[in-house]
């Protein structure tokens, strides 16, 4: 079991599902006995406006009560974001970000000096629910990128969010956002808690 603290930071804008993405990924965490925060950061509360939301996932209870200032990871929903150069400050120098995008993910991580990877969630969303809501799409992306967890803990959570035609819409998406992503290209290596 990953023996230290999971700082993840998602950025997007109002009405992608920001905050509902930090939620279903600490909901997932907890389906797979790890100890989460997740909380959102709001500046206009408008739709279209850039909102952040913030996931602390551990083996452990978590204590912090502040914002992620140094995250492991990056979720990015929305590339126009990406205009802002200060969007990975922060990042661990082995972080990593993930990017809803459809330029390569090695251009984005050479322009920001980092790893990353894109995956055209907004594509993904539109294939298999048919709305561009991307979050959905990029957790299964990033489980798949990390090995933090199994899918089968995303699934969990989404079982207990949603129901009927949504979900098994959902349950695709994830399949094959899952797909889209090399498993574990940011695998980190595991200690005995």
């Amino acid at each position: 079991m990953i023996g230290d603290m999971i700082e993840t930071r998602i950025h997007g804008r109002g009405g992608q599902g920001n905050v509902a993405a930090a939620y279903l990924l600490a909901a997932a965490a907890f389906e797979a006995g790890r100890y989460c925060q997740a909380f959102p950061a709001f500046g206009a509360e408008r739709r279209g406006a850039p909102v952040a939301a913030f996931v602390r996932i551990d083996a452990t209870p978590i204590h912090l009560r502040s914002q992620i200032r140094t995250p492991d990871y990056l979720v990015v929903q929305d590339d126009t974001l990406l205009l802002d150069p200060k969007i990975t400050a922060g990042l661990k120098a082995d972080g990593a970000m993930l990017v809803n995008s459809t330029r390569s993910g090695e251009e984005i991580g050479a322009h920001f000096d980092c790893r990353a990877f894109s995956v055209d969630a907004t594509a993904l969303a539109v294939a298999e629910i048919g709305r561009p809501i991307p979050n959905t799409a990029l957790l299964a992306a990033l489980l798949t990128l990390t090995g933090e967890f199994p899918l089968d803990a995303l699934a969990a959570a989404l079982k207990k969010r949603f129901h009927g035609a949504v979900l098994e819409k959902n349950m695709a998406l994830i399949e094959h956002a899952a797909d889209a992503a090399p498993k574990g290209l940011w695998a980190r290596e595991t200690v005995d808690a």
